[in-house]
């Protein structure tokens, strides 16, 4: 176990008077706000249909520059009710227009054909097959279980997924901070897990979620053995 420092607070002096994000029950209720993306929503049935996707890129490419759709119709002579039904996937541009586009945007012609060849990747890791790896700052007797990887992607969000177990043979806990958000669901066993200034005992089915910016770390080790899901997410220009 690691020890404690006298700065170290005991398990249960956790702020009771932080008031809980929204969202979240209060005196046994659940407050209701909307979330910023519907988990159930289905994008456009039509998203393999070519002019959709022609019309998703020239719609980015024209947002990125941050003109509006009158600066590019002026700028390549094709009418506003032309350029709107492009955008919005509902006409087919012919090669001429295209490659009109393709010069106001600065971009290649083949760049609008990005999003209708683009593969769509999926890792599936069947139990007791993921890939036993070691991350930075990884000490003995911390087997970290790397349960898929996706590298490039649409989303520009890399997330490693990770099942971490730790036994008796365990070394002390380092104190990790990196870039990202990271989120721990215990499934065995008990910890107090650090954040910042702030200590969290954890038993299964407990969660946590934070900026991986601040220190942390699991502080004490209460019951072993002990598993837990760590999924750590950062942007792609990154590393974790």
């Amino acid at each position: 176990m690691a020890k404690k420092t006298s700065d170290t607070k005991p398990a249960s002096a956790i702020a009771k008077d932080k008031p809980l994000p929204k969202g979240f029950p209060a005196h046994g209720r659940t407050i209701r706000t909307p979330l910023t993306q519907d988990p159930h929503a289905i994008r456009d049935t039509r998203e393999k249909v070519l002019e959709v996707a022609i019309g998703h890129e020239v719609r980015a490419f024209r947002k990125k520059l941050g003109i509006t759709v009158a600066d590019l119709a002026a700028a390549t002579d094709i009418s506003l009710g032309m350029l709107s039904k492009i955008e919005n996937g509902i006409t087919s541009p012919s090669l001429t227009t295209l490659q009109a586009l393709s010069r106001a945007l600065g971009v290649p012609v083949t760049a609008f054909f990005r999003r209708f060849e683009e593969e769509r990747s999926a890792v599936f890791v069947k139990a007791g097959e993921g890939v036993d790896v070691e991350r930075r700052g990884t000490r003995a007797g911390h087997q970290y279980n790397l349960l898929g990887h996706i590298g490039a992607n649409t989303s520009g969000v890399v997330v490693e997924p990770y099942l971490i177990t730790l036994t008796e043979d365990s070394d002390v806990f380092p104190t990790f901070q990196h870039a990202g958000m990271e989120f721990l669901y215990m499934l065995e066993g008990e910890v107090v897990y650090r954040h910042g200034s702030n200590l969290y005992p954890m038993k299964p089915g407990d969660s946590l979620f934070f900026d991986a910016d601040a220190p942390h770390g699991p502080e004490e080790l209460t019951r072993l053995p002990m598993r837990y899901l760590s999924i750590i997410c950062y942007p792609q220009n990154s590393t974790s």
